[in-house]
């Protein structure tokens, strides 16, 4: 699978460009993706200077992918009623997903310091976890200013808070949930190699 990436990457754009065609709000879909289209040139432009492993970006996909579907709807309005009547919601909890999918983001972020020799694993785990922690706080704290200076309902929806006043500090859990998820990933499949190399 060593073209892996490449092929993620042009499945990828492709569902990009096709979301971007009639996205239900322009202006929201602006500011939505422009933290998508950063993510991924920044993973292009790195590929040959480092390479993560196939899981890493398949995981790192995961928020491309779902980060794409919320700017073409907006957060609020994705089709996702089957889940919220499913599980008796009060509100639509595809952004919330979301933000647990952004913790995943730890995976890489520990494997780049381990593969690179910077630091330990078990201190890696933790900048793993705290960076996402930071990133998390740092957007909530964007949302706010860019509902607050655009206002309007193009800032109520890119603030997708449904009227939930404890919004941005269960969006900020999501994402360290993930990003502990992640970490048990981290650690189960670096065992398993050490259990895998002891026996040989």
């Amino acid at each position: 699978m060593r073209h892996y990436p490449h092929i993620l990457a042009v499945i990828f754009l492709i569902f990009f460009i096709l979301l971007g065609l009639n996205p239900i709000d322009r202006s929201v879909w602006i500011v939505e993706v422009i933290p998508v289209v950063a993510v991924y040139l920044l993973l292009i432009s790195t590929y040959k200077s480092f390479r993560f492993s196939n899981l890493s970006y398949t995981l790192m996909s995961l928020w491309l992918f779902w980060h794409t579907i919320g700017g073409h709807y907006t957060f609020a309005n994705v089709p996702f009623d089957f889940i919220t009547e499913l599980f008796h919601f009060e509100r639509n909890h595809f952004d919330r997903i979301g933000h647990i999918v952004v913790g995943f983001y730890a995976y890489p972020m520990v494997e780049f310091l381990v593969r690179k020799h910077y630091t330990n694993k078990i201190i890696a785990s933790f900048f793993g976890l705290f960076f996402i922690m930071s990133i998390a706080a740092s957007y909530e704290i964007i949302e706010w200013a860019y509902a607050v200076i655009e206002g309007g309902n193009t800032g109520i929806e890119f603030l997708g808070s449904q009227g939930d006043i404890w919004d941005a500090q269960k969006d900020m859990l999501a994402d360290t949930v993930g990003a502990i998820i992640a970490l048990g990933l981290f650690w189960f499949i670096d065992l398993k190699k050490e259990k895998n190399n002891d026996t040989h």
